[in-house]
């Protein structure tokens, strides 16, 4: 313990079982009076593979299926193989800033070959996009008498991943449960009623598209189909079942539906695979063989034992943490969603709604993101269309890494490994790209990737010239490993980092005003700025937001070959290039500089505000250690504004949460949680939150909740390695309250209670033994303890 500081460490005990999974929390329940009428409004359930969107409605449900391997598209060679040949020109031109010309040429050669991402709309192109598998249809007859509906609800339970419906129609009380379970790869809905009978109901399982349907056996529709890979039309093969089990009633099958009449009680199944092959492996080489295996394997269990076994894995994942914070709102808490939403929007108190948020988001990493899967795309894998918005893919200049922002915090890191399995996938088209395009040995992912692995530049010059995806991917191989303290992890992860660090090794330049080393083309991603002449531009040198990602590689690679043990002359060799990269600067408006120029930005509130990465995710800018970057900083997120889109605003929350000022992050929280609305004729949605919590950019896009959810972290604990730091950013709005579980770098386990907006007590948990300065506040106390050990720090009195 420091004696410079006042000590707050109060006792050190107990060992092993501080370690087990809590138990959750007070239920959390998103739940509504009505069914709903757009997807953005209905419950989604998933499993990491296989996803549901149960609509509820009474006499039409509608549940969208989704597996994740339903891609369009196919393996393609995007790379220009002359492209090579035009940087020398490029980067002449961006020296002696004639940059519009060199855009131009960014344009003419330094693209993608082809039709890239179709601009976003790859459906029927070779890029492919993300697509729907399907659509479950019920058609319900209802009882006799009064066809009024009552005591209408439905709701997802997050503590069990279970959503239901219940309502009461001609006397008759009729209740729906559903779940996608991963233990046994199905999907599950039970239907039951009070009243013997009375479950009668159509069942149609169909596609918008490239699809047909038939019965294969009684009870038992398939739908199959082949997507567009965008050449031959022979792409991903696709196989879908569906079966009814019944108590009581009678099933009949048709060549394209079921029809139920008079059942006590029904179970759906539905199964789903498909032959894609990518860096997960390959599901299946007969996807209707594998759909059928699993299906067999689901219907032969009871109900109790297939839900059962759903929520004890599901729970696994989920009882890592949980978070109260008070006082509560009972008033709130009994509203329904929209209604909720709308009156925290209004100003009511409500802090279990930031709660719940912060709940959600960890609902839709466990469901959306599991090991030997595909990562969590940008809906994570719920999509109703065809052409899914920006084609569902994964985006590298922020969106598939906010994904995983909150896995280590919130104890589910081993969730991102199909994250890692993507950036190690990427490493060989990766090092094609960086031969055709820079010459230059290692690898290089630019902006947008698939699961066939496209590492090209983008289509157009004004976003696909970003150099920098691959060494952001890179960050979350070393941040796993800060906060895992995993060596052999850290083994197979170094050699990726390395490639990743050879190429920018090789394709920095010099700049001429200060011999400063910088990427070159680059660009602040999706910004642009005025040329002295007024010329629009984007393609620049050196964007700071590159800079700062590449001292955190070269910084990463350093420090894990030397914990490694090895590459003794690469270290020395990053060590003086990334005490060359031109530096974060602040430019005479006391902001942090953009662009490696003092550019005047087109767009002053632009969405993006990448050249604060190094404040978050990164660590060259905090208020303890460079105060005059954190003003500045601070500076730049002031003349951004607070507006945005949903993944902007979580990422302005993070960075608030960063500079530790609680009450701007939860304002921006605030702003995020704002209902969005439907207006016009083609029902457009404003930004904000949707009524079933979905984050809308618009469109949909799952980045904001799961940014959310890492913001919430943030203004309860940060770290960096040797160093915790207890509530950093907790708002007057949150007085009291209690987090556990929370994961803190140096493989910590912490728990934190607080009053009256000050921390009461805190317990750490030191799973792989190593020595922290805890700090809170302007107090800091050093801790150093076993593998397993418990600390407590008791503030009762009052730091």
């Amino acid at each position: 313990m420091n004696p410079l500081h006042r000590p707050f460490l109060a006792i050190a005990a107990g060992l092993g079982a501080a370690l087990a999974p809590r138990a959750a929390a007070a239920p959390d329940v998103i739940w509504f009076d009505a069914p709903a009428a757009r997807f953005t409004e209905s419950c989604p359930l998933g499993n990491g593979r296989l996803g549901a969107m149960l609509f509820g409605g009474v006499s039409d449900e509608r549940i969208v299926l989704n597996e994740t391997g339903m891609w369009s598209g196919g393996p393609q060679d995007a790379d220009r193989p002359d492209a090579a040949a035009a940087l020398p020109e490029i980067r002449r031109l961006l020296l002696a800033g004639r940059n519009a010309e060199a855009e131009k040429l960014v344009n003419a050669s330094f693209t993608c070959a082809g039709r890239g991402s179709g601009f976003g709309a790859g459906a029927n192109v070779p890029y492919g996009c993300y697509q729907v598998l399907g659509n479950l249809g019920l058609h319900f007859l209802p009882p006799a008498g009064d066809a009024a509906v009552r005591n209408y609800r439905r709701e997802l339970d997050l503590t069990e991943a279970v959503a239901r419906v219940s309502y009461e129609q001609g006397g008759v009380r009729f209740t729906r449960e559903a779940f996608v379970s991963a233990p046994d790869e199905a999907i599950v809905l039970r239907l039951t009623a009070d009243r013997p009978g009375s479950l009668s109901f159509e069942l149609r399982l169909d596609r918008p598209e490239r699809a047909t349907t038939a019965a294969v056996a009684a009870g038992t529709l398939r739908l199959a189909g082949q997507l567009n890979n965008g050449t031959d039309g022979r792409g991903v093969r696709f196989a879908a079942l569906v079966r009814a089990l019944t108590r009581g009633g009678t099933v009949r099958t048709d060549a394209e539906r079921l029809e139920v009449r008079g059942a006590d009680e029904v179970t759906l199944f539905v199964t789903a695979a498909t032959d894609i092959h990518t860096f997960a492996g390959r599901r299946s080489d007969d996807p209707e063989k594998m759909a059928a295996d699993d299906l067999a394997r689901a219907a032969a269990k009871p109900y109790a034992v297939l839900r059962n076994a759903h929520i004890a894995d599901y729970r696994h994942w989920f009882d890592r943490v949980s978070l109260r914070l008070g006082p509560p709102n009972p008033a709130q808490e009994a509203r329904p969603m929209p209604a909720r939403l709308r009156a925290f929007h209004a100003g009511a108190p409500d802090p279990g709604l930031p709660a719940l948020f912060f709940d959600f988001g960890r609902y839709l990493l466990i469901s959306s993101s599991r090991p030997g899967g595909l990562p969590a795309n940008l809906q994570g894998l719920w999509a109703e269309e065809i052409q899914t918005p920006w084609n569902g893919d994964w985006h590298l200049n922020i969106n598939v890494q906010m994904n995983y922002w909150p896995a280590e915090v919130c104890g589910l890191g081993d969730l991102a490994q199909p994250l890692f399995a993507l950036v190690a996938a990427l490493q060989a088209p990766g090092a094609r790209t960086a031969r055709d395009y820079y010459a230059a040995p290692g690898w290089v992912a630019h902006v947008i990737t698939n699961p066939w692995g496209f590492t090209s530049p983008g289509e157009s010059a004004t976003w696909g010239s970003t150099t920098t995806g691959s060494a952001w991917l890179c960050a979350h191989l070393w941040d796993h490993y800060l906060y895992t303290g995993d060596r052999k992890f850290l083994a197979w992860a170094y050699p990726i980092m390395k490639g990743s660090a050879e190429f920018y090794s090789q394709m920095l330049i010099a700049e001429p005003t200060h011999g400063w080393l910088v990427t070159a083309p680059s660009n602040s991603p999706e910004n642009s700025f005025y040329l002295p002449d007024g010329t629009v531009c984007h393609v620049c040198l050196g964007a700071t937001a590159d800079m700062q990602l590449l001292r955190y590689l070269f910084g990463a690679c350093i420090d894990a070959a030397q914990t490694l043990g090895v590459d003794e002359a690469f270290r020395a060799e990053l060590a003086a290039k990334r005490a060359k990269l031109a530096p974060t600067r602040i430019g005479p408006d006391g902001r942090v500089m953009e662009w490696l120029e003092d550019y005047r930005e087109v767009d002053p509130h632009h969405r993006h505000t990448a050249h604060l990465w190094g404040l978050f995710p990164g660590d060259e800018i905090s208020p303890t250690a460079t105060p005059a970057l954190a003003a500045a900083a601070r500076r730049a997120l002031e003349a951004r504004g607070d507006a945005g889109t949903g993944w902007g605003l979580a990422f302005k929350l993070c960075l608030w949460a960063r500079l530790g000022d609680g009450n701007r992050a939860f304002r921006l929280l605030s702003q995020q949680l704002t209902p969005a609305v439907a207006d016009g004729p083609r029902t457009h949605w404003t930004g904000g939150t949707y009524p079933n919590l979905f984050d809308s950019g618009p469109p949909f896009q799952i980045d904001g909740n799961f940014g959310g959810t890492a913001g919430v972290a943030e203004m309860l604990l940060q770290s960096e390695p040797g160093e915790i730091n207890l509530l950093p950013a907790l708002p007057e709005a949150w007085p009291e309250g209690q987090v556990r579980g929370l994961r803190a770098r140096g493989d910590f386990e912490v728990d934190e209670t607080w009053q009256q907006g000050r921390l009461r007590a805190a317990t750490i948990r030191s799973r792989g033994g190593n020595a922290a300065r805890v700090r809170y506040g302007g107090q800091t106390s050093e801790v150093n303890v076993r593998p397993g050990e418990v600390v407590q720090l008791d503030f009762a009195s009052g730091p």
